[in-house]
């Protein structure tokens, strides 16, 4: 009993505390740290580090300065050195301007009209790349953001131009008929994958073409989408009552489709986050042979999926007919968008919060590259070249891992072994006579 009555109780370590030091174990912050710097976000925040770093290589190589001061680099090397700063801090002081905010003009209403057409430029890229980051989430590659868009923006067109409806119902129907329009055309492809285990890749590319073709003809043939009385394949310009209305006045050119943006990215946060729904679609993409043995139909969520991210996209589609350009629209409504949305949804790691970030980068990259060519003679080639780094940069992780040191995923630092206690000469003495 006396054993007994001498044992303390030991006092359990809080669960969040972390291990003992003691150990050689990482505590609560290295735990953090090592979380942050082997995160998805982190290689996105520094992959658009690398690829503006090579962007500032390229202006700097193109400068015509620069390239004069590098024939006598040897004699002089501080002129190139000069002409090296003042292209690289000149053209992005000018991407700064044109997109942010810009500090040459008078009155903080005009300075802030870049930041705006950032916003308007960020709007379509935000709803497609939700599109297709909610595929990607499912485990499906939506290759067919270019389809989508165009079949609703004709949806949308055509309830814009053909129908006689008051404001604002007039508006919020031509609305739910691209989006409507877009999910039915990324149903294709989703049913088709359910039912018969085609490739989704293949259809959404081949879905592209027809889309695109078959639009040609409506915007070729009277009494479908051909402005009346035209041979031009366009459309007449949208009602005023199905336009979707500014939001900072008719000063600026930010419409209310960045309104929907927003509300779709909080949809779908909801949705992957919150609801039954998104999970089952995690799930799927995470292990469909796994959920299906779980219960969950596959196929069903295959076509569900795609519904709502087509419907997504069509919101990028409705916002071009009806807030970007609303003087008529043709063959090239879809702007590249479709096919850029793939970039932000990759960049936002097809989280609906990184979309958000990643749209309004590429939005910033669309305004202030104008401005880097206009006031720098910067080639807007570059700002494209840039982009595309992004992306090479997010497709190779470990390299950019390796670039800037980090941990590679799974690698576990060695333990430490706690230090023995040195001994006295006594202890010595002691063990070599036993």
């Amino acid at each position: 009993m006396s054993g007994a009555a001498d044992l303390k109780p030991i006092k359990a370590a809080p669960a969040d505390f972390g291990t003992d030091p003691s150990a050689g174990e990482p505590g609560r912050w290295h735990g953090a740290f090592r979380r942050v710097v082997m995160g998805n976000g982190l290689i996105s925040v520094l992959s658009v580090i690398l690829a503006l770093i090579a962007g500032s290589i390229m202006i700097a190589f193109t400068d015509p300065d620069v390239q004069r001061t590098a024939g006598y680099f040897f004699a002089r090397p501080q002129d190139m050195l000069a002409a090296v700063w003042s292209s690289i801090s000149g053209a992005y002081v000018a991407l700064f301007q044109g997109a942010i905010y810009n500090f040459r003009v008078d009155g903080f209403a005009a300075g802030i009209k870049p930041l705006t057409e950032t916003l308007k430029f960020a709007t379509p890229l935000i709803a497609a790349g939700l599109g297709v980051g909610l595929a990607f989430r499912a485990g499906l590659f939506n290759i067919g953001g270019q389809g989508q868009m165009l079949m609703a923006a004709a949806a949308a067109g055509w309830v814009a131009t053909s129908m006689n409806l008051p404001w604002p119902l007039h508006m919020l129907v031509a609305i739910v008929a691209g989006v409507v329009a877009g999910a039915l055309w990324a149903g294709i492809a989703g049913i088709l994958k359910a039912r018969t285990g085609a490739h989704e890749v293949i259809v959404t590319i081949m879905l592209n073409h027809i889309a695109f073709y078959l639009l040609a003809w409506m915007l070729a043939t009277q009494g479908i989408l051909q402005a009346p009385g035209s041979n031009n394949p366009k459309t007449a310009a949208m009602a005023e009552s199905a336009i979707l209305p500014d939001i900072l006045g008719p000063q600026y050119n930010l419409h209310a489709g960045f309104i929907l943006a927003l509300i779709a990215v909080a949809f779908t946060w909801w949705l992957l986050e919150r609801s039954s729904l998104g999970f089952r679609f995690r799930a799927v993409g995470e292990n469909p042979t796994a959920a299906r043995v779980a219960g969950i139909n596959v196929g069903r969520m295959y076509f569900s999926v795609m519904l709502i991210a087509g419907g997504l996209v069509g919101i990028a589609g409705v916002s071009q007919v009806l807030g970007t350009v609303t003087s008529g629209f043709g063959g090239d409504i879809d702007a590249g968008i479709g096919f850029d949305a793939i970039t932000v949804a990759l960049l936002g790691r097809s989280t609906p919060l990184g979309i958000l970030a990643a749209g309004i980068l590429f939005g910033a990259f669309k305004a202030g590259g104008f401005a880097m060519q206009a006031s720098e003679n910067v080639p807007i080639e570059i700002v494209l070249v840039v982009q595309s780094l992004i992306v090479l940069f997010i497709a190779a992780p470990p390299l950019v891992r390796a670039i800037f040191g980090l941990p590679q995923p799974g690698a576990r630092t060695k333990p430490k072994k706690p230090k023995k206690p040195k001994k006295n000469a006594a202890q010595i003495t002691e063990e070599v006579s036993a």
